[in-house]
């Protein structure tokens, strides 16, 4: 907590009211990253409110006998939003008041569950009056619909390479995935991108609509990852324009008061 303290003042005090700091309870990677980062997969999250508290004393005022401090850090105030795709961060971030984003971009059949348990159980905090839900989806936006869903066999690749246990990287997009998985590696990943909004500008438009009208999103995190980093910008650039014409922007007042 305190290495993460000191690195996130830094940020806030380089680009004040620039930096909000995302927290969650996973590993951070497969088994040889983990090893890399020194954590065993004894640790399971269980000490995760713990540390979050301690994190949050070394980021709020000195308190009276602290005789550690964040140097930079200490009432650097950095907003925390609690990351997660299950009901433990739900319950969490609804307890302390804070606000909560949820993984659907890997994790969509939980989305429900937890955007509700969140609601429901979420105390007024200093933070937040009310809660804030951010959601996180995979969006791939291009000039038709065929074009957009070609991008996506990416990441359809890069979890098809998860679920075999191979390594991650992105591989250029196919002209179909039919091929290169079966029928059961075929239902898996396209579990687990349920929620991907994926198509032409209209199609995203109405897939962002339905989306935020389903869970009443505060926010929503687009997560695209397409091979060419040129495609990406132009899918972010529509995604943008899209945002702007039905005013999805985030209630950024509402989220840190």
């Amino acid at each position: 907590p305190l290495v993460v303290a000191e690195q996130f003042g830094t940020l806030e005090a380089i680009y004040p009211g620039r930096i909000d700091l995302g927290l969650g309870r996973a590993p951070g990677g497969d088994f040889q990253t983990m090893r890399a980062l020194r954590r065993g997969l004894a640790q399971d999250g269980d000490d995760f409110p713990a540390l979050l508290e301690e994190l949050r004393t070394y980021l709020g005022p000195e308190r009276p006998g602290q005789l550690v401090k964040a140097i930079p850090g200490q009432n650097s105030n950095v907003p925390i939003t609690l990351l997660g795709s299950s009901d433990f961060s739900a319950q969490l971030a609804a307890a302390l008041g804070l606000p909560f984003a949820f993984a659907a971009h890997f994790a969509p059949d939980a989305l429900d569950a937890a955007a509700k348990l969140y609601r429901e159980r979420f105390q007024p905090s200093e933070v937040l009056r009310n809660p804030y839900l951010l959601v996180a989806v995979p969006v791939i936006a291009a000039s038709t619909d065929a074009a957009a869903q070609r991008l996506f066999t990416a990441p359809q690749q890069r979890f098809l390479r998860l679920i075999r246990g191979e390594s991650l990287e992105l591989l250029p997009p196919v002209d179909s995935m039919e091929p290169l998985w079966s029928d059961l590696e075929k239902a898996a990943v396209e579990n687990r991108l349920g929620a991907a909004i994926v198509g032409s500008d209209a199609t995203v438009q109405a897939g962002l609509e339905k989306l935020v009208n389903d869970t009443h999103a505060d926010e929503v995190i687009v997560v695209t990852d397409t091979y060419e980093h040129s495609d990406r910008m132009v899918s972010y650039q529509r995604v943008a324009r899209i945002a702007a014409e039905i005013k999805l922007v985030p209630n950024v007042e509402r989220r840190f008061k």
